[in-house]
């Protein structure tokens, strides 16, 4: 799939990474389907989302259209009715192996054939997500970093059986969503937790000395 052709996304999780990914992606006119493990989950944070950006119209610092603009793109829905009609899904649930694995699996089954699976996890194997889905060539990595609204980092990562168009979508929508893209292969910590850990570990052993 084109990346410019993806008119909506399902963001599987309403913490604080899966709402700032839903509403950097409303914001850039993208239909967005938020959704947790309730839909009153996904409510509360569509409403904190609102509300964070008309304080930030209020003091000036974004325009009231762009508060309109995500109003309008930024839906609650439970998870089946998100996936139904998903051109994209990201999920940004808890890191943990299992739950992703499971959530791989319900959107592989209710998501259109076509539509790309991408996880926002900062350290597990995208090919064992992959192995969960009968399209582990459409699986990918999208690791943003927190606060998404505001950090334009985004870490493309590839699992052994993810193809090159499916890399191409994932990189062209960060890019849509005017985020910065590095590449990774599917390894241990991919590149941004592989280089932070270390440079945290001489932080410390520097201020121990």
């Amino acid at each position: 799939m084109n990346a410019d052709a993806i008119r909506r996304i399902a963001v599987i999780g309403a913490g604080q990474m899966g709402a700032g990914i839903a509403e950097v992606a409303a914001g850039k006119g993208i239909e967005v389907w938020l959704c947790d493990v309730t839909r009153e989950r996904a409510v509360a944070a569509q409403s904190g989302v609102f509300t964070r950006l008309e304080r930030l119209a209020q003091k000036g610092k974004i325009p009231a259209e762009a508060v309109a603009l995500v109003r309008e793109r930024l839906n609650a829905a439970e998870l089946d009715d998100a996936l139904a009609e998903a051109d994209f899904v990201i999920e940004a649930a808890s890191e943990n192996p299992q739950l992703k694995a499971e959530l791989f699996a319900r959107a592989d089954q209710r998501a259109p054939a076509e539509a790309v699976l991408a996880t926002n996890t900062s350290s597990i194997s995208i090919t064992r997500l992959g192995a969960a889905t009968r399209r582990p060539d459409r699986v990918a990595g999208m690791h943003f970093m927190n606060p998404v609204p505001r950090m334009k980092l985004v870490e493309l990562v590839r699992g052994l059986a993810t193809s090159s168009a499916t890399l191409d979508c994932v990189k062209g929508l960060a890019e849509r969503l005017e985020k910065t893209v590095i590449s990774s292969l599917d390894s241990p910590g991919f590149l941004v937790n592989r280089m932070l850990i270390p440079f945290l570990n001489e932080a410390c052993f520097a201020l121990s000395e």
